[in-house]
C-alpha cells in the first residue's frame, strides 16, 4: 500500500475508521496503523480518535502533472517534456537524464516532492523535505558563447518574482546573485548549470528552483527563512499552480533574454534589490561597500569607503551585510 493512497483518503478532513480505511485499501486493520505511524513520521498531522478512527489535520498539496499542464497555455505545452516524481537525487540531475536520453526537442522540465539530494550554489545542501516545498528544474537552450548567459540567474530570479507577484505574494525581493527574499527571510533560490560542452554556438543549461511553499520547520537552517504560506496564510497556496506559473514565467523570460539580452531585465531586478543602499560586504570581508545595483552584465556593484565603484562577478562571491 502506497502512502499517498492513505494520504488520498484521508486528505477530506473527516475521521475515517481503521475498518473503513482498510476495507477500501484491501489491507488489514494493523497495516492501516503502521500506515498512520508511516505517515506522520513524513510530516503529516493525523489526529488520532479513540472508538472513531484517524482524522488529518494538514493540509495536503500533491503534486499533480494534470493540474500543471492544465494550467500552461496551448503553446507552451506542445513545447515541454515534464516529469513529475514523488522522490529523486535532485531535480536538475534528473533534467541531465531527460536530456540524455532525448527529449524530441522539447523542453525537459522536472519536479519532484522531495529530494534526496538537493543541493544549492557551491555545493551547499539543498534542504527538500516532502510535501512542503517546490522543487523545480528546467533545461533551457541559449545560442551564441557561453558570454550570452551572462545575467541569466537574474532573470530567473526576475520572472519567479514576477510569478509569485502575480499569484498573491507581496514584496518578493531578489540578493544577488540567485536568492528570492520577502521581507522575513529567504523563500528561494537558483541554481544555474552548464549542460556538457558548448557545440556549434549552442548552450544549454538546467536552472534549478526551490520555493519554500508550505515549509513550518526547519531546524537545521541557520539564517532567516520564510514560506508562502507562513508569510501569506490567506491564501490557499497550491504547488501545481505555483509550478505552472513559474514554468510559464521562466519560458517566456528565457524567449526575451535570448532574444534581447539582459539590458531588459536590468530595471526589474534593481527595483527588487534587497540589498540597495544597504553597507554590504563579499563573503570573508574583502571588500565592503554600499549595494548600488547591477551593471549592464549583471555584476553587483558596491561604493567602497574611498568613493570606488567595485564590481562584483558573478559565480566569484556572494554577498552578505556588514556587521
Amino acid at each position: 500500500m502506497k502512502l499517498k493512497a492513505l494520504v488520498t483518503l484521508l486528505s477530506d478532513g473527516k475521521v475515517h475508521s481503521g475498518e473503513s480505511l482498510a476495507r477500501q485499501l484491501g489491507v488489514s486493520r494493523t497495516a492501516i496503523w503502521k500506515q498512520v505511524r508511516r505517515i506522520m513520521d513524513e510530516g503529516f498531522e493525523v489526529a488520532t480518535i479513540r472508538g472513531r478512527g484517524y482524522q488529518l489535520t494538514s493540509r495536503v498539496d500533491f503534486l499533480d502533472p494534470v493540474l500543471i499542464t492544465n494550467q500552461l497555455k496551448d503553446d507552451l505545452l506542445a513545447q515541454v517534456d515534464l516529469r513529475v516524481l514523488e522522490e529523486v537525487d535532485s531535480t536538475n540531475a534528473e533534467v541531465f537524464r531527460q536530456i540524455a536520453e532525448g527529449c524530441d526537442k522539447k523542453i525537459p522540465i522536472t519536479i519532484a516532492d522531495s529530494q534526496t539530494a538537493g543541493r544549492g550554489r557551491r555545493g551547499r545542501i539543498w534542504r527538500s523535505p516532502r510535501g512542503e516545498n517546490l522543487y523545480l528544474s528546467m533545461g533551457l537552450i541559449f545560442h551564441g558563447g557561453f558570454s550570452v548567459l551572462d545575467g541569466l540567474s537574474l532573470v530567473l530570479g526576475v520572472a519567479v518574482a514576477e510569478a509569485l507577484e502575480a499569484l498573491g505574494a507581496p514584496d518578493v525581493g531578489l540578493k544577488w546573485p540567485n536568492d528570492i527574499f520577502l521581507p522575513s527571510g529567504k523563500l528561494g533560490g537558483i541554481l544555474v548549470e552548464l549542460q556538457g560542452e558548448l557545440q556549434e554556438g549552442v548552450v544549454q543549461v538546467i536552472a534549478g528552483i526551490g520555493i519554500n511553499v508550505h515549509m513550518s520547520k526547519a531546524d537545521d537552517v541557520d539564517q532567516p527563512w520564510s514560506s508562502l504560506a507562513g508569510a501569506c496564510p490567506d491564501i490557499e497556496w497550491s504547488r501545481n499552480q505555483i509550478a505552472a506559473a513559474i514554468i510559464g514565467a521562466v519560458s517566456g523570460a528565457a524567449e526575451l533574454f535570448s532574444r534581447e539580452g539582459f539590458s531588459g531585465f536590468r530595471d526589474s531586478w534593481q527595483k527588487r534589490d534587497i540589498h540597495h543602499n544597504c553597507l554590504v560586504q563579499a563573503r570573508g570581508g574583502e571588500i565592503k561597500g554600499v549595494g548600488c545595483g547591477i551593471d549592464g552584465n549583471g555584476n553587483y556593484l558596491l561604493r567602497t569607503p574611498e568613493g570606488d565603484v567595485v564590481p562584483i562577478r558573478a559565480g566569484e562571491i556572494s554577498l552578505r551585510v556588514a556587521s
